[in-house]
This record gives C-alpha cells, structure tokens and sequence, in this order.
C-alpha cells in the first residue's frame, strides 16, 4: 500500500485567500492561506514525511510560488524534513486549455468574457494574454476580460461585449473563484459557464501535482525549493531602489529584520517574506503552441 501523502493547498488571490477552495479540505488535505497560515500549519503537523506543498495558482501568480518556498525555507531543519514544496497547480498554458475546453461548450456566436480577481497590473495583463490566446487559438471571434474586486463586476464587461455587437455573452472564470453574476443589458442574454475546473478535476491535478513532489523528494532529495524561490525570477520590472534608499527587508517567519542600503547604480531583488507587497511580476509573453484543451495535468 502507498504511502499517505499529507497536501497542503496553498491559496493566493486566485482563491480567495483559500474560501473558494474550501470544499478540497479533508483528512489528508488542508487549504491555507501563505505566509504565516502555511508556516502555522506546517509547524504543527506532526507527520513529517511525504508533506507536499501546493501553490494554488493558475500561472497569474509567481510570487505564490517563491513566497511559499521562502515559508518552507524559514522552517526548522527537524521540521522542514519530508516537506517538498510541488510544481504550481497550474500554468498559463494550462489556464488557456481549460478555458478553451469550457469555451468548446459555447456557441461560436457568442462571446467570451474572462473573470478573474484583479491583483496588481502585471498579473492583470497576464489575463489580456490568456485572453488574447483563448481568442487566437479558438473558435470565437470576440474574448474579453473583466477583472473582479471591491468596485468592479463581470457587468462592465457584459456591457462592453454588447457595445461590440454580441447578444449572447459567457461569462468563464479564469481563476479558483466562480465567474461572477452579471446583468444583462436589454437584448443581451448571459451564460453562467461555470467553475474553470469540477471538484474532480481539481482533486486530480491537486493529487498529481502532490505526488510528483513527494516522489522527487524522495528518489532525488530534491525538495523543489530552488526552483520555486525563482519562480518570479524576470516576471516585472525590476526591483531597485534609488541611491541611497534603503528599507527593512523581512526573511519568512520567524527570521531576523535588518536594513540595508543599495549604492547607486545597484539593483537587487531582496529576498521578501511570504508577507511582502512591493512584488512587481508582469507577464512573460512568449508565444503558446495550440494546447489540448482536454488536458487537465
């Protein structure tokens, strides 16, 4: 009999802070926030062995992904032992074929609406992208995008859609959360697409993604930190900081404060903690091989 493999889901943005991924919780599986939530979890979990660790995004969000190995990094050494931090749930391109395999549901005539929460420009933009390829490698000739938060609905983009012409709109959620409602302007007829992924889909990428870790981990020693720690390596503009500025930097939790001082002309990327805000990842635009829409892993 396998071993049991103990996953923590770890939740961004695209998630809610982990609220639309609540229902993924069970015996062997906990969702949590980053940062401090991950850090709490981990250090309380008795078992140490066969622990993967599962950034939640779907390619919107490197620095979920180096934030949760930084998490995992400040651990202990007795408690960092059989913990592997696991690929990211999903890549862009992954995101570009599921939405196209929702979108394969939808008459051609309609059009498309992407939501997805709205985060920093960057990442915002990286949604155009999606966008821009779920149009070019798919069969419907209009693909917008609305970005969710406090001010902002999936109704200005329905809106947007019917100034274009469409008269039926689906809305699909381009992330963990479902796609929003919105009203219809007169005339105009609304599609609920639905979750991007159903519970078992979910459940079997999340599956995957945890076992490959773990199996890494175990045959190679390898615990995927270095690679997840430059996740958001190139991802936006550069962090520098003018000369003589200099700021606190803090190293996960638990880890020591300092300041430092960049000389001029100096550029660094500072490690941040799990907790960090002043991140600046934007998208990489490079061009996407038509990707099987079926696909799920």
């Amino acid at each position: 009999m396998a071993d049991r493999i103990r996953v923590l889901a770890v939740c961004g943005h695209e998630a809610a802070g982990g609220a639309a991924l609540h229902h993924l919780a069970g015996p062997d599986t906990a969702v949590v926030g980053a940062g401090r939530a991950l850090y709490r979890a981990l250090a309380a979990d008795p078992a140490r062995q066969g622990i993967a660790v599962v950034p939640m995004t779907l390619g919107r969000d490197p620095e979920l992904v180096a934030d949760t190995a930084r998490t995992v990094r400040a651990l202990p050494p007795d408690l960092r032992g059989g913990v592997a931090v696991a690929a990211p749930f999903g890549t862009s391109e992954h995101l570009v074929g599921w939405l196209r395999a929702a979108a394969a549901t939808v008459p051609t005539a309609a059009a498309l609406l992407l939501t997805a929460p709205g985060a920093d420009p960057y990442q915002d933009a990286e949604l155009f992208r999606v966008a821009h390829l779920v149009q070019r490698h798919g069969r419907h000739r209009l693909v917008e995008t609305a970005l969710l938060g406090d001010d902002l609905d999936a109704g200005e983009g329905v809106r947007r859609c019917a100034l274009l012409g469409a008269r039926t709109v689906a809305v699909l959620s381009a992330s963990f959360l479902p796609p929003g409602r919105a009203k219809a302007p007169d005339g105009v007829s609304v599609i609920d697409g639905g979750p991007l992924l159903g519970p078992a889909a979910l459940a079997a990428v999340l599956s995957a993604r945890a076992a490959d870790a773990v199996r890494r981990l175990r045959e190679n020693r390898d615990d995927g930190i270095g690679r997840a720690l430059v996740a958001a390596d190139g991802h936006g503009l550069a962090h520098t900081h003018g000369p003589g500025a200099d700021h606190d930097h803090h190293h996960g939790p638990g880890d020591h404060e300092h300041h430092h001082r960049h000389g001029p002309g100096e550029g660094r990327s500072p490690n941040h903690s799990p907790q960090a805000q002043h991140t600046h990842p934007s998208p990489d635009a490079r061009p996407l091989a038509a990707t099987d829409a079926r696909s799920h892993q």
